[in-house]
């Protein structure tokens, strides 16, 4: 049986995780419906990611060709690193802070186009950037990356290979002497121990210029540890903010419905009040009508009157 399709579990993990569980029932069932119990049953497997793990595969998922980016990027820094080579590693660390920046700023723009995906306020892009430059560090966890089905955030602690330590074989207790030259050979030995002391001179040269590169690499690791410490700060600084906003955004709504509610009623008070001032028209009308009338009949009656006591 053929099992899930890549389009079906990209579709999957690129759902938001409040929705992935049902998603993924939905799968199994239409998989068993279908009659592939083998799908189901792999389908079944597929563990629901963090939002933070989401985002990321988002970014895997709609924007391979910006992770394709970061991967040769990462090659990049670790042969700079292997290298010791200051100038080039500050300048493609400063292309990284970029890089993940950016990518970073897309992974909120992709989960703001998903419905049912959390509020930009409750987006945790901080751990988004950890798992980016932990991907720039280390092999394993860029291809995990890649993939599109990364299940939780991870950090790496520092940046780069760590180097390894060249050995050599030591088979005695000392160094074995130099066999003395025949008299013919002396200016030849004399000549090898110039070259070796070249040599060693070079090598101290090298040391010196390496013991100085890694002590402006420790600097540029420690700005750069900084930097990074910033960065979290500013970014739990702009998820408090936005947070805040979602909170007044929604505080504002309740008052435009509440204003919504007091225009109408307003408006069937003034309904009310114009038909009262017509009825109290009417009734006004009426009154002076019915006054009238009894002036009239009190007029016809005083006449009655003064008929009656003439002809007496």
């Amino acid at each position: 049986m053929p099992g899930p399709t890549p389009e079906l579990v990209q579709r999957l993990y690129a759902t938001p995780p409040d929705r992935f569980v049902a998603a993924r029932d939905a799968a199994v069932a239409e998989a068993r419906r279908a009659g592939d119990q083998k799908a189901a049953r792999e389908i079944g497997k597929l563990r629901r990611p963090t939002v933070a793990a989401w985002l990321v595969n988002l970014l895997a998922i709609r924007r391979s060709e910006l992770v394709a980016d970061l991967a040769q990027l990462a090659e990049s820094l670790r042969t700079a690193q292997r290298d010791l080579r200051g100038a080039k590693l500050r300048e493609l660390s400063a292309q990284r802070r970029a890089v993940v920046g950016a990518l970073v700023d897309e992974a909120r723009k992709l989960a703001a186009a998903e419905p049912g995906a959390p509020s930009a306020g409750k987006l945790p892009l901080a751990e988004v950037e950890a798992t980016l430059n932990a991907a720039l560090s280390d092999a394993e966890v860029a291809e995990q990356v890649r993939t599109g089905r990364l299940l939780r955030a991870t950090h790496y602690a520092g940046f780069g290979e760590v180097p390894r330590p060249q050995l050599r074989l030591v088979t005695g207790g000392a160094e074995e002497p130099e066999p003395e030259e025949p008299a013919a050979g002396r200016a030849g030995a004399r000549r090898e121990r110039d070259e070796r002391a070249a040599a060693r001179a070079a090598r101290a040269e090298r040391a010196k210029r390496r013991r100085a590169l890694e002590r402006e690499l420790a600097k540029a690791r420690g700005d750069q540890d900084r930097a990074e410490a910033e960065l979290a700060e500013a970014a739990r600084s702009e998820r408090d903010g936005a947070a805040s906003l979602d909170r007044i955004e929604t505080e504002l709504a309740e008052l435009e419905r509440r204003r919504a509610v007091a225009e109408q009623e307003l408006s069937r008070a003034k309904l009310a009040r114009r038909g009262a001032e017509r009825s109290l028209t009417t009734a006004r009308r009426r009154t002076g009508e019915v006054e009238a009338a009894m002036e009239a009949l009190d007029a016809e009656e005083e006449d009655a009157d003064e008929e009656g006591n003439g002809a007496d």
